[in-house]
């Protein structure tokens, strides 16, 4: 492809990721507000454990079946047909919202199989789930915690049927990012946390507890969430039906999704089982470490999922048309792209919150319980999770470059060696360092986990993986030194701040010198950005100009 399409590339995933960016951070906030109200509610008490538990197992399926589903799977064979039918048809017939004619009975049959298929399997999952509920909740809950078994076996049975309706609403994403259609899909979890906050207040007075009150809000979320894409998927051009189990599982296109599924599922069953083996390490580290844990990740989930999400959404199906034509030079720009974007958000925040990390967690969190003792906690362990920032974030950019050639199994086998390199780190640092321990191990685990995708990228010899790195080592060699030039004066001048709005309330104390220092190092970096004519920033600075006119 010539260096005008991969450019004319570049600046669509700019521009679709300013917005889908904004609807993620909204997102996040919502997030946030999300878990303040089950803080009102729930707080610490058993009640507040029973809801986590019960949430956390039809998430842990969710996060195993219906996203791995459709990014690693459903929406690289998707792509293939679509990109089959505008070479049936020609360029000029269709558009990224209406599919051409030629060839859309296949695809309406692989759609239907697809979403018979994800009914049928979610649904049975469920069943069976719901069934055996108090057998699997002892994983989780010893004997003496009997009266928190009891309601987080009602909770769970509650919330199971959220896996059903949310693989269907991911199935919906799928397909209308396979047009390159994100915004209704980045607008749905807005939708999801305002319902659950809201059916939390509503039906808490009305209910046996808050948390049933705040599990009937989950069923809510996310059935508006499957609803509200539909009609997105219905101007797309497509019409979605039940079809006979026969029919769903042999369809060749099924048949790819499943085949290519399989070996990520054990990748991601390793990541699940990571977390786990970390929360259990992290309850014999000391009280309070868990938690402090927790809190930490919410934060750099929360960065991560405003940049890396949103890249890695918006770049899976231009990399998947790339790989389909063989255009590997624009799938290397646009890969290479991907990771300077991601880089230009990392690096620079990364700094800053290591600067100002006890104003971040002390405006964030303090409230009850959560005293000088927690922040200093909690600093400890987000000190080296914020250090692995750049790492994970460009692991979930370069994993859709996998996927968009449907190889499952390399990233699947980078995901095994960052399992065995945490566990076997967290083992021997937990117990000497408690929490900082456990966080550093994911950091060094995710650095490792970055160099096997390289590493792995190369098996392809038509993609210069040479050419990728060194353009983005140098790129983020760049980044580091501007930052830690910004950062100088921001670190001079924190205390400074800090005692002139000392003795009020934390919105005063800590949140102003946060922004006025924050205002200070994003206009230097800025600043050393535009002199050096940073090539992101200014095409993100005349995207937003023609925006203006």
């Amino acid at each position: 492809m010539s260096k005008n399409t991969s450019a004319s590339a570049g600046k669509s995933l700019l521009s679709k990721g300013l917005s889908l960016s904004f609807l993620t951070l909204c997102s996040r906030i919502l997030g946030l507000v999300r878990e303040m109200t089950k803080a009102k509610f729930l707080g610490t008490s058993a009640l507040g454990d029973a809801f986590g538990i019960a949430f956390q197992v039809p998430n842990f399926c969710r996060r195993l079946f219906a996203e791995n589903s459709v990014s690693v799977a459903f929406i690289p064979t998707f792509k293939k047909y679509l990109v089959a039918q505008e070479a049936a048809s020609g360029p000029s017939v269709g558009s990224d919202c209406v599919p051409v004619a030629e060839g859309r009975a296949a695809t309406q049959e692989f759609l239907n199989a697809t979403f018979t298929l994800v009914t049928f399997l979610t649904a049975s999952l469920v069943a069976v789930g719901m069934a055996f509920t108090p057998l699997i909740l002892r994983v989780f809950f010893p004997d003496e915690t009997a009266g928190a078994l009891g309601e987080s076996i009602v909770l769970t049975r509650i919330m199971f049927p959220y896996l059903v309706v949310i693989s269907v609403a991911a199935l919906f994403q799928g397909i209308l990012n396979g047009h390159k259609l994100f915004s209704p899909s980045g607008f749905t979890p807005i939708l999801f946390n305002a319902i659950v906050i809201a059916m939390t207040y509503l039906l808490a007075p009305r209910m046996a507890n808050p948390a049933r009150a705040m599990a009937v809000g989950v069923i809510a979320g996310g059935l508006v969430q499957a609803v509200f894409q539909l009609p997105f998927v219905f101007r797309c051009g497509w019409k979605l039906a039940f079809c006979s189990l026969g029919k769903a599982f042999s369809n060749p296109g099924t048949r790819t999704v499943l085949r290519l599924v399989g070996p990520t599922v054990i990748g991601m069953a390793a990541y699940q089982l990571n977390d786990i083996v970390s929360s259990a390490l992290a309850t014999r580290a000391g009280e309070g470490v868990y938690s402090s844990i927790q809190y930490s990740l919410r934060l750099q989930e929360l960065i991560l999922g405003i940049c890396a999400v949103t890249v890695s959404t918006l770049i899976l199906p231009d990399l998947t048309g790339f790989a389909q034509k063989k255009q590997w030079d624009s799938f290397c720009s646009m890969l290479t792209l991907a990771v300077k974007i991601i880089s230009l958000i990392a690096i620079p925040i990364t700094f800053f919150s290591l600067i100002m990390k006890e104003s971040i967690i002390t405006l964030v969190f303090k409230s009850g319980r959560f005293d000088a003792a927690s922040i200093r906690m909690t600093e400890e362990v987000f000190s080296f999770h914020i250090a692995g920032l750049l790492f994970i974030a460009v692991n979930r950019v370069v994993a859709p470059a996998f996927y968009a050639q449907q190889d499952t199994k390399s990233p699947t086998a980078a995901g095994l060696i960052n399992f065995a390199v945490n566990m076997l780190l967290a083992f021997s640092l937990s117990s000497r360092f408690g929490g900082a321990g456990i966080a550093l191990a994911l950091t060094v685990a995710s650095l490792v986990n970055m160099i096997f995708l390289f590493v792995f990228l190369r098996k392809n010899p038509v993609i210069n993986v040479a050419t990728v790195v060194s353009s983005s080592l140098l790129y983020m060699l760049r980044l580091v030194v501007m930052s830690l030039i910004a950062s100088l004066p921001v670190y001079l001048l924190k205390d400074r701040l800090l005692s002139l709005f000392a003795g009020n309330g934390r919105l005063i104390s800590h949140g102003i010198p946060l922004c006025l220092a924050a205002l200070l190092y994003g206009g230097l970096g800025l600043a050393m950005l535009f002199v050096t004519k940073d090539e992101i920033l200014l095409s993100a600075g005349r995207k937003l100009l023609r925006r203006r006119k």
